[in-house]
């Protein structure tokens, strides 16, 4: 586990974050409107590798969707979260259990208990409002 990065600059995080892969979207939807898919969308744009995570779908975008991180057919390092904060409180805890080193929570998905934690936990995290899909670059297509 990665410690002491809570006072790295946001910029290094999203550096270190993008060379952490493999990845998975927590909330990823099977609706292309939604900042979930879109998200999931941009890491399949860049040549990601990326697993999308929600338990009420079974296939996002033409790949296998998991109910839970525990579930990944292999080890992920950093997740994207885009749920609503109390379910992203939970997700911290499932991703210190998956040994996640990386955790950035997409703007709306943050919360003060869940930013604090991770940090407890040793994860590195953003969640300052920050965009994956900014960072990246997406094309809605």
């Amino acid at each position: 586990m990665t410690s002491g990065t809570a006072g790295m600059e946001i910029g290094e995080k999203i550096k270190s974050f993008l060379s952490s892969g493999p990845y998975a979207v927590v909330g990823a939807s099977t609706a292309r409107e939604k900042y979930g898919n879109k998200v999931f969308r941009c890491y399949l744009q860049h040549g990601l590798e990326v697993y999308p995570v929600n338990p009420k779908a079974t296939e996002v975008e033409g790949r296998a969707c998991f109910a839970s991180l525990s579930e990944l057919p292999k080890s992920v390092r950093a997740i994207s979260v885009i749920t609503p904060p109390p379910v992203t409180e939970r997700v911290v805890k499932d991703a210190h259990a998956t040994a996640i080193e990386f955790v950035w929570m997409q703007p709306g998905a943050e919360s003060p208990t869940a930013i604090t934690r991770a940090e407890e936990l040793g994860m590195t995290v953003i969640g300052d409002g920050s965009c994956l899909l900014v960072a990246l670059g997406f094309r809605d297509e």
